[in-house]
């Protein structure tokens, strides 16, 4: 006699076990995270295989962990063959569980930090929330600082007072060959912020900042690799509108286009950033800095189209979301620049590069070439230093040649 869980879930036999009454919610939790209905009731019928396996071994609802969601499956892989998606099925009906505290969060026991990591953990702490830096811009920082303090002190305590300005060259010495240049100036640049806040903090007294060496390097080395215009609008021309994915990423790829947004900001765009009545968009910027842009027509119409048909029901208040389960708002950037990359490959298009900046970059280029001014390419792109933007008089010579005034008493 079949049993009914809801009205996508149907079992062979009525479930039995301590966590049978709660095969329903979880499957009324994976409808609402966006899940098939076939991948609903595959989780539901194992969850089900799971409830009953508890009841034979006299597992009581109150005890179940982890470790027997392990048994369990080591048991069943006696008579069925492996699955792929068995462990994260359970995995999820465990952390449904969890959030509804049918059975008690377990208690890990901490992992135990070296000195080298307790010191990389503080200044995490310092960059958040005294400098208040994008947790792009940390974790970026932070792997140069712990590969320095562990070179240094390895697993044994940390003196920082016994730095001295031969470790700092050392390191830098050491690293900076292997690195790309931008990697290398970065590993500087971190390992001066760090440096300075030792002294901040009072454990060093010399400034051991100033003995980091500089990244040989001519400025302003290389013209940022903008998309071309051209390119823009055939990639555009070539997303199918007519799909909820289409409609998603033609709104995404023309805040990249129209805006010159970075990967970050579109992917943590939230719903109250738009506002509708003024026609303005509010970014979150670097170093929680919060921008007002004015929200183009034709961005507006396509954020509109995916709003209305194309994003997924959640209770997200991200715009854009996953078109996948479980539905929810993009976890980082990269989702942005994995958009980018595979619409440039569907369209056929070799691009500069395959990343979401080349649009940024694209844009600055466009707006120098049509007379903008570096202040407002900089505005608009949310530069806080003129000398950023600088670095776009370097895209078209020709264009800038046009701008310039006739020598007096004429040529010669």
């Amino acid at each position: 006699m079949n049993y009914a869980i809801n009205d996508q879930v149907v079992l062979a036999r009525a479930p039995e076990g301590p966590l049978a009454a709660y095969l329903g919610p979880f499957a009324d939790s994976l409808s609402q995270q966006g899940y098939t209905r076939y991948s609903i009731h595959r989780q539901v019928m194992l969850a089900a295989c799971f409830s009953r396996w508890l009841k034979k071994t006299e597992v009581p609802r109150h005890r179940v962990t982890s470790e027997h969601r392990g048994r369990y499956l080591r048991c069943r892989y006696r008579r069925r063959r492996p699955s792929q998606g068995d462990r994260a099925a359970l995995d999820h009906f465990i952390e449904f569980l969890r959030r509804q505290r049918v059975i008690p969060a377990e208690k890990l026991s901490p992992r135990k930090l070296t000195p080298a990591q307790q010191w990389v953990q503080l200044y995490k702490q310092y960059l958040r929330e005294e400098r208040v830096l994008a947790e792009a811009t940390i974790v970026n920082y932070v792997p140069f600082v712990s590969q320095f303090l562990e070179e240094r002190f390895a697993t044994g305590p940390v003196s920082l007072s016994k730095l001295r300005a031969r470790d700092v060259v050392r390191f830098v010495q050491c690293q900076a060959p292997r690195l790309h240049l931008k990697q290398a100036k970065l590993l500087t640049t971190a390992l001066r912020s760090f440096l300075q806040y030792t002294r901040y903090r009072g454990e060093t007294l010399v400034d051991l900042a100033a003995a980091v060496p500089c990244v040989a390097n001519w400025s302003m080395p290389s013209i940022p690799r903008g998309i071309a215009p051209e390119q823009v609008r055939r990639l555009l021309r070539e997303i199918d509108r007519s799909t909820a994915v289409g409609r998603r990423d033609y709104a995404i790829l023309l805040l990249l286009a129209r805006l010159g947004l970075r990967s970050g900001e579109v992917a943590f765009l939230d719903l109250q950033d738009i506002d509708w009545e003024s026609g303005c968009l509010h970014v979150h910027g670097k170093s929680g800095r919060r921008v007002q842009l004015p929200l183009p027509q034709d961005v507006g119409d396509a954020i509109v189209a995916y709003l209305r048909h194309g994003r997924p029901r959640s209770t997200s208040r991200r715009v854009f979301l996953r078109a996948k389960a479980p539905v929810r708002g993009f976890l980082d950037q990269r989702a942005v620049g994995s958009i980018v990359r595979h619409a440039l490959l569907r369209a056929g298009i070799e691009a500069p590069t395959t990343g979401a900046h080349q649009f940024r970059h694209g844009l600055a280029a466009q707006m120098l070439r049509q007379g903008a001014s570096l202040a407002e390419i900089g505005e608009l792109l949310g530069h806080r230093s003129p000398e950023t933007t600088r670095i776009y008089t370097k895209i078209d010579v020709e264009a800038l040649r046009t701008l310039a005034l006739p020598w007096p008493g004429g040529g010669r």
